[in-house]
Parts: C-alpha cells; sequence; structure tokens
C-alpha cells in the first residue's frame, strides 16, 4: 500500500516538472552579462515588478542567444518578460527618462507605446506539456 502511495506522488512530481516553458532569447548584441527572464500570470506588476513574478530564469548567452527555463509550471495564462543585463548588476539600467540602456524584449515580442508592453499583449495559453517562446531583444 506505501509503495502505492509512493509512486502515485512520485508521478504527480514528474508530471509537474514535465511541464515546462523555454524562452529562446535571440538578437542579444554581446556576449557580456546574462539574460534575465521572468514569468508574471497575472498584470499585476508586469513586466516592472519583479516581486510580483511568478519564477525566474537566468540564461548564460551563446552565439548571441540565451535560453530561460521555467518548469513545473502549470497550465494557465502567462506572460514572459526579458533583459540583458549586459553589466551583470541584476537590474535593467535606463537613462534619465526612464528608456532602457540595455536589451529588453516580451512574449509575443510584445512593444510597448512610450512604455513597457502590457501583459494582455504579450500574455499566451500555456495548455502544459513543453513550450518553446523565440523572443527577440530589442535595443533603444
Amino acid at each position: 500500500m506505501m509503495w502505492l502511495v509512493l509512486s502515485a506522488a512520485a508521478a504527480a512530481a514528474q508530471q509537474a516538472i514535465e511541464n515546462e516553458i523555454r524562452a529562446d532569447v535571440g538578437g542579444l548584441r554581446s556576449g557580456n552579462g546574462k539574460v534575465m527572464c521572468a514569468l508574471y500570470s497575472s498584470a499585476e506588476g508586469y513586466p516592472k515588478d519583479g516581486n510580483k513574478a511568478m519564477a525566474y530564469s537566468s540564461s548564460a548567452i551563446l552565439n548571441g542567444h540565451g535560453e530561460c527555463k521555467f518548469t513545473g509550471i502549470r497550465p494557465g495564462k502567462y506572460a514572459v518578460s526579458v533583459f540583458h543585463d549586459e553589466n551583470s548588476n541584476g537590474k535593467l539600467d535606463a537613462n534619465f527618462m526612464g528608456i532602457p540602456k540595455e536589451g529588453v524584449g516580451a512574449s509575443n515580442n510584445a512593444k510597448g507605446h512610450f512604455g513597457p508592453p502590457k501583459f494582455e499583449d504579450a500574455a499566451f495559453q500555456f495548455p502544459g506539456g513543453h513550450l518553446e517562446l523565440k523572443i527577440a531583444m530589442t535595443y533603444y
């Protein structure tokens, strides 16, 4: 009986781990620093307040690309925001007007108008399983 319970728990854990969202981030202008990614499940805080993100990932840069992975994600509606932390200080650097000095990107390659993209423009449905996203970095 105990084996059956443990087997069911292991199967449930394996299924949760198999749910994965991967973001292939391209168009990086240099190999300096790393790619920083955040996964949001609602518009609250997207994309500026990292404390509101439900998961984070980062990646080294190789041949102009980075890859962020989010595992154990339940099916639902999400949006990803990314930035190229070229100087490895852990934050998106901006000029005095708030315009990013480092590259930025979002799922659906959503772009903002006089500011960051809206959650609804970057949002996608995740049915479970494996999902591959392509995100192009933008530099201003």
